[in-house]
């Protein structure tokens, strides 16, 4: 099983602390330490941030073969203030090495010939026309079987055009409750309850899955015309960076592994959780969470 993450690679400072980080990044290392093969596409820069950025992906066992070093922009950096509840505010820096991801002659070969069983993209990193021309070519390129778009709408980082473009390309959309508010305004022009704006979305773009997170509370998730909710895993929160991102590698994880999205869904309000309850977005997992993942590798198969 093979997953690719496009996008950005960077370093969360949290009350002065550096945490290596980026939501599509924090996907491949999860979906790395659950036991897939997980590779991301991205840029750091030439410099110490940079080199520490390869040795963390290393560390957590994710693939970066397809990560380039430019010379002539630093490695991302966003600062991270929390909130009452543990609840991240972000200032986020412009004109970094991930907003000019760039693969070479062989990368790109190896891309195309190898299999993904899923690709993971999020928005921010589509804030560079350069990115968003790239992540058209790479999805023409790698073929994957199955694309998450896991949304994540940072500041004002985000165009209509370019999330239209990523629900007409993505199987799995992943998303907030913020964020499906702001999608319900921007595309059918008016507040929709949750599983209204599933439904319809899934129509418009046909997107066979669709997951709301809505935090402690659980998920809406819309599975092929059949909408279930899913309760969420109480916690003592002590930070959430990250734990939106540690929920999405556990879902496709579970769909690696041919569960419902039901299923999938009960095992990322855990893991999503947990993570929350810890501090940094790719915390180390409780014996209770390996437990929970051995028993997704082997459970038996139940989708159709």
């Amino acid at each position: 099983m093979r997953v690719l993450s496009f996008g950005e690679i960077l370093w969360d400072i949290i009350e002065g602390d550096p945490y290596i980080g980026g939501a599509p990044f924090n996907i491949a290392a999860h979906l790395a330490k659950m036991g897939i093969e997980s590779a991301m596409i991205t840029s750091v820069g030439l410099d110490n941030l940079g080199a520490e950025a390869i040795a963390a992906a290393k560390r957590l066992g994710v693939d970066t073969s397809f990560i380039t070093r430019r010379p002539d922009l630093p490695t991302g950096t966003v600062d991270v203030v929390l909130r009452a509840g543990g609840s991240p505010s972000y200032v986020i820096h412009d004109n970094t090495a991930w907003d000019v991801i760039t693969l070479d002659q062989a990368q790109g070969d190896r891309l195309a010939q190898e299999q993904w069983d899923f690709l993971c993209f999020g928005t921010l990193a589509q804030r560079t026309e350069h990115n968003r021309e790239l992540l058209a070519r790479v999805l023409a390129s790698a073929r994957p079987k199955e694309i998450l778009y896991d949304v994540n709408l940072r500041q004002n980082f985000f165009r209509k055009e370019w999330i239209v473009d990523s629900l007409r390309a993505c199987s799995v959309l992943k998303l907030n409750g913020e964020e499906a508010d702001v999608l319900s305004e921007m595309l059918f022009g008016g507040a929709l309850d949750f599983q209204p704006f599933s439904e319809a979305v899934s129509k418009e773009y046909d997107i066979p899955v669709v997951c709301v997170t809505l935090g402690e509370e659980g998920a809406a998730i819309y599975d092929h015309g059949r909408n279930a909710w899913v309760p969420g895993t109480p916690v003592s929160v002590v930070d959430t960076v990250g734990a939106g991102d540690a929920f999405a590698a556990a879902f496709v994880f579970s769909l690696l592994y041919e569960k419902t999205a039901v299923e999938a869904t009960n095992l990322a309000c855990r893991v999503g959780a947990w993570v929350a309850s810890q501090r940094g977005a790719v915390p180390e997992y409780s014996d209770e969470i390996e437990r929970q993942l051995e028993r997704v590798r082997t459970g038996p198969v139940v989708r159709s």
